[in-house]
């Protein structure tokens, strides 16, 4: 009579496997990240991440276009821009080119989408710090916040549906919450980078936005041996009124993904991040890995681990894969 148990009974056909699938994945948990280069003519290509550009103006509108036609969730912008300085001042201009492009996207998408802002000052600093730096080199954290708090107001009256505060400053979601209800736009939400590790998964991310960083940023990005230390940037955060949070990168820290979504009581987020990408592209070109079934493969993953939403360079593309 061994085995009277048979768990292969629903694993034998496409339809039982379909109907008793545990974790979906649909086009409305994907989020696409995308990166627009101040004064480009035409789309520059990220080497070290294939497929992917430095968009110009008109083209991240059509690529957004697109993206909200396919159905994904959500759009997460970065800029790129021609010039920076020790503050990073293009960041709260209304003129630079992040907040140009917020404008433009919200013309070309409206609500038809989620349209998020990274509001950090990395891309628009001479010395690719996500803040401000005091008299010593290092990175002065309530002088940042203040500008954070710009950088959301002027992100939000772009056209940012949620602000994405990941410098991982102390009290940046308090800053910004309070900045963006003193300037009348309360319905502007915070995505807020809970738990951002100092990983070196984000190799290819300072190609794509030419980070002028030197050294590293471990004094206040997560130190990646640690997981409790998550839980009190989670409460942090939510106390001071994230409306989502975030873990990032994705698959090297599905255990703190799990940790967070279990212990959250708002929308859990996380970043399939530019090195996650490019090793899984630079496998497929080699033909070491099926690369559409892993893509599949790794982005349910990171939605069994309890992220609600997916930050990931495939978003459009995968859409296309979903019934």
């Amino acid at each position: 009579m061994f085995p009277t148990q048979r768990p292969r009974r629903l694993r034998s056909t496409p339809a039982l496997r379909r109907l008793v699938a545990e974790t979906e994945l649909r086009p409305r948990n994907l989020v696409l990240p995308m990166f627009v280069r101040e004064n480009a003519a035409e789309p520059v290509p990220i080497a070290s991440m294939p497929g992917v550009v430095q968009h110009t103006r008109d083209s991240l509108r059509k690529s957004a276009s697109e993206a909200v036609a396919a159905g994904v969730g959500g759009l997460m912008l970065f800029g790129v821009p021609e010039h920076k300085d020790a503050t990073g001042s293009g960041a709260i201009d209304p003129k630079g080119v992040l907040n140009v492009a917020l404008a433009d996207v919200y013309a070309e998408v409206g609500d038809a989408t989620v349209i998020m802002a990274d509001c950090c000052l990395d891309e628009f600093t001479d010395h690719g710090h996500c803040g401000v730096l005091d008299a010593g080199g290092g990175v002065d954290n309530d002088a940042t916040l203040a500008l954070y708090a710009e950088m959301a107001v002027a992100q939000a009256t772009a056209g940012a549906h949620l602000i994405g505060p990941s410098g991982m400053m102390d009290g940046q979601v308090g800053v910004i919450r309070e900045a963006l209800d003193t300037a009348g736009l309360a319905d502007a939400g915070i995505l807020a980078y809970t738990a951002k590790y100092a990983s070196a998964f984000y190799g290819p991310f300072r190609e794509a936005v030419q980070s002028s960083l030197k050294g590293d940023r471990k004094t206040y990005q997560q130190d990646p041996a640690n997981v409790r230390e998550s839980l009190r940037e989670l409460a942090l955060d939510l106390a001071e009124g994230a409306d989502a949070v975030m873990v990032k990168p994705a698959m090297a820290y599905l255990d703190v993904l799990r940790t967070v979504a279990e212990n959250a009581d708002v929308p859990v987020a996380a970043y399939q991040v530019s090195g996650e990408y490019s090793m899984i592209e630079a496998a497929a070109a080699k033909g070491w890995v099926d690369r559409d079934r892993i893509i599949l493969e790794t982005l349910t993953g990171i939605r069994r681990a309890g992220a609600d939403l997916v930050l990931t360079y495939w978003a459009t593309e995968v859409t296309t894969w979903l019934d």
